[in-house]
Formats: structure tokens, sequence, C-alpha cells
């Protein structure tokens, strides 16, 4: 009839056809052409629209040991607004761990496409709403051992455990309850209601938790000791397998202690009480992270917990910084959360700039600006100086690309900023726009701009202009100087600046000159906001003897030397301006300035035995040894290695403070290399008798035996005989790990490589990272380079599969200490031949391949 019919009706019923098909195609998931993989920022701007007031209620049963399934069932109930779209619910695991599906009471067919439940809009209605599934959970973010397990679901891991709405602007409640075996502990976000035990299990029942966002949700569960405390009248409890009486006894206090201090600045500086229920939290063995976050429940890397009567004074500051870091993250982060993972750096530089303060005021031996120094400014300029860097802020499409944004530049130059920042404005300023800050964002989300806009108001200051360089480009500048003098008296100082890059860009920022004379020192203030400007408050005085240009170690870039300071750094009283001397120095030196490698070894030389800081000398040891090992060619190593020892050692034996003693030791072991030191070495972890005056701890001997393996020591079984002297079970796992990796035999080596392309022997992360440096130590170069082309090709797998830092902690530990031009070559072919490769897993090896670029330009051409 079609041919018969006239224009008009032909065309009415052409266009109902039409429209019927289109509204088929949005009902219709399979034709949703803009549903994609992981959680698209176009995903989440629409379901932020649509949904709201989310509750999650969730039971799993979960088994002993790490095969068994784990079979849950949960409810979702939201409000959502009524809207012709399909609905997405995220999932990433298979459609064999989805088996039923019922949405407000009706059981539907269940539709899966690209890590998506999809729910069609015809099954949902105006306001609330429930979907209830039963499923098995996914395993990838459960890290499940033999008698443990916990969830680690930073940045978009919670959709690889359960089915949810995976993003952080949408917060909910979350009830839950955990079936475990009845030997078992658990710990979650809200506080325990009951507890039911029932043929060999038991049930924990947890309330309902505070609004988090997804990432944040978190329980552990396994055999874990549970120590009871109450400081200041808050009760807190911490869950831990630690086993050595002598960790315990000394950790307990200091643990608690710290928390409750942190708790308390925080609450004064923020005028916001602590904001949720509860505070517990847990030490993992072996933990991805230092620590994390989670409401209620923070999770942290035992061995940064638990010291024992040998740490030092560093890793005693660094304890406690960690804990504030995390403590301060209950407000920057938890109780106001980024809408978006492109401004995950916001809750990171306030929860590193707070905990800086608290340490400052809670650690009364600590140096706060030698620390700020030392922490933050060479790890941010060994990313911010590579081909590789990124900007504090990056954009982000999709959340399941989120983890390649974490690195150092949102952890150490975001804080530098801040620091710039707080001198730009002022303390009392910051402070002020910082409360008002979470005062209007309590218990939701706020972007960086929202913030700037806040902070605006608080200042004179263009922080749209101060934050543009800042914040959104990279790189660092390169700061130089003109001195004129006249008949004794300076005529002209100027300071002048421009990308390290050759850009003419402008980093505002202060920082400090030191003018010295033989009798006396002066210090000037710079405020660089331009290409150059002259330091007025100089002209008149003095010619120096010398000047020391970031002397207060605040200013961020690569600063000048002035020669004539080299032979009086010694000298200098204050050990902020020696560590920001040896940091330029350094700096200065990758960047082929002033001297060369040999030449900064041999002064580092003649500079150690007279550092009378421990901070210092850590720094100083630590330089040492990357001079050693990559910056000085093979066949020089031996002889260089007598001089290096000897020095460190006769350090070491005049010294009378145990804490340097013990970080020269280490600087001793790293580069004990001639016959003579490693029987020393031998001796001292044969006979477990530490040099006079030093400690050393289980932990302590089991890095001794590792240090002797890699060097192929002859003395059979080191790492047999070590393994059975530890004592507590999860050391015992790292060692027996690790030990094909330092295998004497080639093949052993190759069959642990071997196995690390399968994802079931990656799974601790931190036990490949470690067996990964001795594997390609540099005394092993010649036979572990031959990994390094499947190294490099695992690498978007284990973006993928792995955690946030795996990447990055991937490649540092397989690039290490290379400096051939054959492995940089290596490296610049393989990313030549893949034009499309994801840009920011090239910007991470970039990064970690830089010392290698730089050691090849300066040792061979």
């Amino acid at each position: 009839m079609l041919p018969f019919m006239k224009p008009m009706l032909l065309m009415s019923l052409l266009l109902l056809v039409a429209m019927t098909l289109s509204c088929s195609r949005r009902y219709l998931p399979t034709h949703d052409s803009t549903l994609e993989e992981g959680v698209a920022e176009s995903l989440a701007r629409y379901r932020r629209q649509v949904l709201s007031d989310l509750t999650y209620t969730m039971q799993l049963t979960i088994p002993a040991g790490k095969v068994p399934p784990i079979e849950a069932s949960e409810r979702i109930s939201f409000q959502w607004k009524k809207n012709r779209r399909v609905l997405p619910l995220d999932f990433k695991e298979t459609r064999d761990h989805l088996h039923r599906l019922v949405v407000n009471g009706r059981e539907v067919p269940i539709v899966f496409e690209k890590e998506h439940i999809l729910i069609e809009p015809k099954y949902l209605r105006p306001g609330a709403n429930a979907i209830e599934i039963d499923f098995t959970a996914g395993n990838l973010s459960l890290n499940r051992n033999e008698d443990y397990l916990y969830t680690l679901l930073v940045p978009d891991r919670a959709r690889t455990v359960f089915p949810c709405f995976d993003q952080p602007d949408l917060k909910a409640r979350f009830r839950l309850s955990l079936t475990v075996p009845d030997s078992w502990q658990a710990v979650a976000n809200a506080p325990l209601l009951d507890s039911t035990r029932q043929q060999g299990t038991t049930t924990y029942r947890f309330a309902e938790s505070d609004r988090l966002s997804t990432y944040l949700f978190s329980f552990v569960a396994g055999r874990f000791e549970r120590v009871a405390r109450e400081v200041n009248g808050r009760p807190m409890y911490l869950y831990h397998r630690e086993t050595d009486p002598a960790k315990i006894r000394l950790s307990l206090d200091p643990l608690f202690e710290l928390h409750a201090g942190a708790l308390a600045f925080l609450e004064e500086y923020t005028q916001v009480p602590y904001p949720f229920q509860k505070f517990d939290f847990a030490a993992i063995p072996d933990f991805q992270y230092n620590g994390m976050e989670h409401v209620g429940a923070i999770q942290y890397k035992a061995s940064s917990l638990f010291l024992d009567e040998g740490a030092t004074r560093d890793q005693r500051n660094t304890r406690a910084h960690l804990l504030a870091h995390e403590t301060a993250h209950m407000w920057f982060g938890d109780l106001v959360t980024m809408r978006w993972f492109e401004d995950v750096w916001l809750k990171e530089v306030f929860a590193n700039f707070m905990a800086d303060k608290i340490t400052e005021a809670m650690v009364p031996e600590s140096n706060y600006d030698l620390e700020f120094l030392l922490d933050h400014f060479p790890a941010a300029y060994a990313v911010d100086r590579t081909e590789g860097a990124n900007p504090i802020g990056q954009p982000l499409e999709n959340l399941n690309q989120a983890g390649t944004l974490y690195g150092n530049i949102i952890y150490h130059k975001a804080p530098i900023m801040m620091r710039q920042l707080e001198r730009l404005m002022g303390k009392e300023a910051l402070r002020d726009g910082l409360r008002e800050y979470l005062q209007t964002y309590a218990y939701g989300n706020a972007t960086w701009a929202e913030l700037i806009a806040i902070l605006d108001r608080h200042t004179p200051a263009d922080l749209h202009a101060w934050n543009r360089v800042w914040v959104t480009e990279t790189g660092r500048p390169q700061i130089d100087y003109v001195l004129k003098t006249e008949q004794g008296k300076i005529t002209d100082f100027s300071i002048t600046q421009k990308g390290e890059d050759g850009s003419a860009r402008v980093w505002p920022q202060f920082f400090e000159v030191l003018l010295g004379y033989p009798d006396r020192t002066e210090t000037l203030t710079v405020h660089l906001d331009q290409a150059q400007v002259p330091l007025t408050e100089a002209l008149g005085k003095e010619v120096p003897a010398y000047v020391v240009f970031n002397s207060s170690g605040q200013g961020y870039g690569l600063f000048p030397v002035d020669t004539a300071m080299m032979s009086r750094l010694g000298t200098f009283t204050d050990p902020v301006v020696r560590a920001a001397a040896y940091i330029n120095l350094y700096e200065n030196m990758l960047s082929g300035r002033y001297f060369t490698p040999a030449q900064l070894t041999a002064n580092y030389l003649s500079l150690l035995p007279a550092e009378p800081d421990e901070l210092n000398l850590k720094l100083l040891t630590g330089q040492l040894g990357t001079l050693f090992w990559q910056y000085t060619p093979p066949a020089q190593r031996e002889a260089l290695a007598v001089v290096l020892e000897g020095v460190l050692w006769g350090t070491l034996q005049a010294q009378t403070n145990a804490n340097k003693k013990k970080v020269l030791f280490r600087g001793y072991q790293s580069v004990a290399l001639s016959a003579a030191a490693q029987e020393r070495l031998y001796t001292i972890w044969k006979e477990q008798r530490a040099p006079q005056g030093i400690t050393l701890t289980e932990d302590d001997y089991t890095t001794l035996a590792l240090a002797l393996a890699v060097r192929n020591y002859p003395a059979p079984g080191v790492l047999a005989e070590q393994l059975s002297r530890i004592q507590n079970a999860d050391r015992r796992k790292r060692l027996q790990f690790m030990m094909p990796a330092l295998s004497a035999e080639v093949a052993q080596r190759d069959a642990f490589f071997a196995s690390l392309k399968k994802i079931e022997n990656r799974e601790r992360e931190a036990y490949v990272t470690a067996a990964l440096g001795y594997l390609h130590h540099p005394l092993r170069a010649a036979s572990s380079a031959r990994y390094l082309p499947e190294s490099l090709e695992l690498l978007e797998e284990i973006q993928r599969t792995g955690d946030i830092f795996f990447p990055t902690t991937w490649l540092t530990a397989t690039l290490g200490y290379y400096q051939s031009p054959e492995v940089a070559a290596l490296v610049r072919d393989f990313l030549r031949q893949r034009p499309a490769y994801n840009p920011r897993l090239k910007a991470k090896l970039l990064q970690a391949a830089d010392g290698t670029f730089r050691a090849s330009r300066l040792l061979y051409e």
C-alpha cells in the first residue's frame, strides 16, 4: 500500500516510525553508542544530575583462603530524576559474577555491557528507587591473603568489588555486614553494632556510615590483634599483625598519642570538630601505600608504624608526618572531597600541607624548615626536571585513567606551591579561607576553582594569575643574577628567571639570598614576581665574599651557584642553608652546570665528615650512593669504592650519636664493593654483632643479607639462613618471594622475571618492586638489561591491573640505575615505535628514565 499513500500521510507515518525507532534506541542499552568502559566524565556528570540520597546495604560472606568465591548481595536505594536515558551501574567484572537483579521489587533481565549493568528507565520511577543485586564479589581490589584481606578502592576500584555508582561526587551511606571465619576480626568505616557466631563463622554488623565517596568505602578482616585506647576522651582501636614484642612496646603509645595530637591540632586550626563517628586504624603488612585515609578505618603499611629501638630520628619524624597526613585527610578529602579526580591533588596538597604544620607543633626536636625542604624539593625536582614532567592539575576524561595522575608532583610540588601561597596571602588569611571552604562544602564536593574563589576574597593578590603557572603548567624556573660592583660596593643586584626549557615564563615566589662576609652574614628576601627584579635592599652594601642563593630553601627552581661558596659550605651553621646548597649543587650537576659527577663526588667526600645534622647526612649519603652507582662508569667504581668506603667508615667510627652512626652505616652498606668491605658486612651479619654504638634489628640484618646476596658473596645459604631467623610470618613470605630475584643463577632470575608476566604473581606489589630493585641492581645490569623490553611491554597491563602507584614503582625499580646509551636508546625506541602510546604512561616512563638519559649524556657524550 505504501506506493499509493498520499504524500502528507506518508511523511507523517515515516516521521512516527523514525521517532519510535529513536526512542527504542534510547531505551535499548545495546544501542547506547556513548557508553564506554570505565567511568567517563560525561557519564559521571549525567548521573550527578539525576541521582541523589544514595545508600548501599551490603552483605558479604568471606571464607578463609584466597581462592573460594565471596558471595554477596546489596541493595542500592536512591532518588532518581525522571529522564529517558539508560542508567549505567558500574561493575568491572565478568557477566557470570552477576546472579540476580531486582529493580523496585521486580526481577529484571541483567543487561551487562562495557563494565556496566544497564538499568532501563522503564523500570525506574521518579523519586525513591531501590536496586537489589546478588553477585560474586570481584577479587581485583580485595587484596586477599590466606588469613586476612583488605579493600583498597581508590580511585575507581569500588566497582571492581561490587556494583555501584563509582564517582567521588555521588557520596553515599553504607550499611555493611561481613560474615567471616570465627577467628577473624573485622573493622569498617562505621562503628560495630553487633556480632553473632554461628557454625564456625562470625557475622559483624556495622552501623550506617557517614556520607562517603565510594573510593573511601573500606573494610579489613582477618587474623588481627585489636588494641583499644582512649586518648583525650576519644576511643580508638588499632588492628595489627605485628609479632615483635619490642616493636609493639615501643610503638603503641606514640601511635595513639600522635593521632590524638593531630586530631586536636586540626580541630583547632579548622574550627570544625572531628566530622565522623569513629577513628580506628589498621596496620597492613606490605600495604601498597604508606597510608590510605578511609573514614573510621585508616590503613597503614605496618612497617611504617612499628619502629624499634634502632629507629632513627628521620624514621620517627616520617612516621609522625604520615599519621598527621592521613588524619588531615579526614577534613581535606573525606569531609570535603574533590568533585572529579582531576582535582585529586587538592586533597593531597592539604594533607601534606597540614601534616607539615602538625609535625612542627607536635615533634619538638623537629626542624620544620629543614624537614619541609628535604621531604618535598628533591622528590618534586625528580619529576619536574624530566621530559615527562606533568602539571599539578591535569584534565581527566575517564576514571580508569585516574591512577596515572598520582605522583611526586601532587605530593611534593603542590605543598611547595601552597607554602608560597601562604607567604603571598599570610598565614591567618589562608587559614581563614580554608575554614570558610570546609564550612561551605562540608560532607560535599568542591573544585580547586571554588577554593580559589574563596581564597581570593581573603587577599588582594591576583590568585588567578598566580595559579596559572603553578598549577596548570609544568617545569621549573632557571634563576640567574646580575651583580655589579664599584669601589667595594654593590651598585646593581638583579635576579632573573626564565623557564628551564627556555620559555619566558614567570613563577611568582619568595626566597632568600644570603650575603656572606668574613665576620657575618646578611639575608635578603626576594619577591620574584617578574622576569627580572632588582634587589634594591642590596644597593650600597659591601661586596660579599660569597653568595648563597635560596638560602632559606623555600624557592623553587634551578638556582645559580657562586663557586666562592664551596670552600665555606661546611662552616655554615644553619642546616637549612647547607641542605639547600647540597640540593642545588646536585641539581646543577644533573643539568651539566658547574660540576661533573666526579667533581661533585669529591666535594661531598670532603664535606661529609663535618656534616653534623642527621637529616643532612641522610641526604648526602643518598646522593653519594646515586653518584656512585649511576654517575660513575663501572670501570671506575672499584677505585672509587675504596675511597668512599674509607670516608664513610671513618666518619662512622668518629661519630658518637647512634642515629647518625646508623645513617652512615646504611650509606656504607649501600656502596660496599671491595672485598674487605664485603667481608666486614658478612661478619656483622653472620655474628649478628653490630658496630659499636649502633642497634641493628631483624629488618636490618635482612637488608644486610640481601646486600650480600646481590654481590654474590661467596658464602653459601646467606638468604636461607636469614629466612630461618625471621619469626614474623608476613616478613618470612616477603623474603621467600624475593629470593629467586637475588639468586646467583641467571636461570633462576630469568624464571622469576618470567613469573611476573602472570597477574597472580604481581598481587603483592611491594614484594614485586622490592625484588625488581635487586634484579636490576647495577651489579646485575649486564644480565638484567635483557628484561627491559618485556618490562616496558607489560606497563599498560600493569596500569590496568595494578594499584595507582604500581606503574611508577615498576618503572623506577626496573630502570633504577641504568646508565648506558644503549638502555637510553632502548627507551626512546620503545616510545618512537608507539606514537599513540598512552600519554600519561609515556610521561611516567620518561620520568623514570631521566637518570638513565642524564647519565648516558654526562658519562658517554
